[in-house]
């Protein structure tokens, strides 16, 4: 029915009826005060008005109603941002969970037993190479050097009167005052007192090597990690716990893991005959930290270990990395990023939706109509997804507005390039 005749029969209908439903209620109001006092009197009359007034509220309304629904059109197909897809050089990255070390990490244990007297550092600073550390007490070993030393005053003693002794002999010998005998005799002993000098000397050393072992020296540059004892401790080699750790840290060692597939696919897309060769063709590396932040310098992977951990089934891999600023320390954790450079299809992560698992975008096909298809992604770089299937150079994918989209739907396509996001969100 047309809008305008529509109004007009609604007009009608409403000069009809008002007349009614006015004298209905007039009658209704004035029937329900004599029903106060005549209860069971013309009942059926009075329901006979309220079904008239209803059915004519009811006809009223059908009239209206008419009116606010005119025959009803088609809405227009929504307008949405269509993208096309084409290959483009992008960097993937590859990441591996690695734990840090320092370039050298050394134990500070004694070698020799006693009371520890002076510690000469806090926890975690920084000390050179020869530095002292700890001061055990001395007073054992020092006293023990006293004694070497008196037994090689002894020694030497005892040298020099063998030494007179064949400084007297000898002439007595030529002039055959006394048998050769006596002579030999006197010369053994003589060899018997440098041996007693000699060893009087070692002892001496040995002891001057244990009194400097009360004083412990950092063997390396590094930083101090904990030191569980404390002034009086009763310290010695044969303690489970070492003194402290110095760890250098000038250069931090990330070892990382790869599986047995990680490890064929790295062999196959990298050139080089050997693995060594493979290895110094990597592109320098990135640590991921553990707030996310990259860590501004880049390293490179050197090694690689001989065989498989059997029990986890992967092969660890080292990444240096330089740490002139002392940031890194050992016992970190982040991630190793390995770049990747790939030519593939790109696709903004915006324009695609994920469904059980799988990763899809909606194409324009045939008549501005969408199309679901899932796709697989080879990668990812910054908010871009690299897709090696499931579309093809040249398919237009939607770019926005998919929540409202669904198979089949027809669109008012929006082409826009691709150059122009690059600029708000390059690969």
């Amino acid at each position: 029915m047309p809008v305008a005749e529509a109004q007009g029969c609604s007009r009608q209908c409403m000069e009809l009826f008002s007349p009614i439903l006015r004298c209905t209620t007039v009658i209704i109001s004035s029937k329900t005060k004599v029903m106060k006092k005549h209860m069971h009197s013309k009942t059926i009359s009075y329901y006979s008005l309220v079904l008239l007034a209803t059915s004519a509220m009811a006809l009223a309304y059908s009239c209206s109603d008419s009116t606010a629904s005119p025959g009803m059109q088609q809405p227009p197909a929504p307008a949405l941002p269509v993208l096309q897809v084409d290959k483009l050089p992008a960097t993937t990255w590859q990441e591996y969970s690695a734990s840090l070390e320092g370039k050298m990490n050394v134990e500070i244990r004694p070698q020799v037993d006693g009371y520890l007297e002076k510690i000469f550092v806090e926890e975690g600073a920084y000390v050179r190479a020869g530095q002292p550390l700890f001061k055990i007490n001395d007073r054992v070993y020092q006293e023990q050097l006293s004694n070497a030393k008196a037994s090689l005053h002894a020694a030497l003693a005892n040298l020099s009167r063998a030494q007179v002794e064949v400084d007297r002999l000898t002439p007595l010998v030529k002039n055959n005052v006394v048998s050769e005998v006596q002579l030999k005799t006197a010369q053994a002993a003589y060899e018997a007192a440098q041996a007693a000098v000699s060893q009087a000397q070692a002892n001496v050393s040995s002891a001057q090597i244990n009194v400097g072992y009360t004083l412990i020296t950092a063997p390396v540059s590094g930083y101090i990690g904990r030191i569980p004892y404390k002034v009086g401790s009763l310290v010695g080699r044969g303690e489970n716990l070492p003194l402290t750790l110095v760890s250098d840290v000038s250069e931090i060692y990330a070892w990382f893991s790869l599986s047995e597939v990680d490890y064929l696919q790295f062999k196959n897309q990298y050139p080089g005959a050997t693995l060594e060769e493979k290895v110094k063709q990597l592109p320098p590396v990135e640590l991921v930290l553990a707030d996310n932040t990259i860590y501004p310098e880049k390293g490179k992977i050197e090694t690689v270990e001989g065989q498989f951990d059997k029990t986890m089934g992967s092969i660890s891999f080292r990444a240096v990395f330089p740490n002139n600023t002392g940031i890194l320390r050992s016992g970190n954790t982040g991630r190793v990023r390995i770049p990747r450079q790939l030519n593939s299809l790109a696709v903004p992560t915006e324009a695609t939706f994920e469904l059980q698992d799988k990763v899809f975008v909606f194409t324009v096909a045939d008549s501005n109509k969408v199309v679901s298809r899932p796709i697989s992604i080879a990668g990812k770089s910054g908010t871009w997804y690299l897709v090696d299937k499931g579309i093809e150079p040249g398919d237009q994918i939607v770019y926005q507005g998919l929540d409202r989209l669904q198979d089949g739907m027809t669109i008012r396509p929006q082409l826009f390039s691709t150059d122009s996001l690059l600029k708000t969100k390059p690969l």
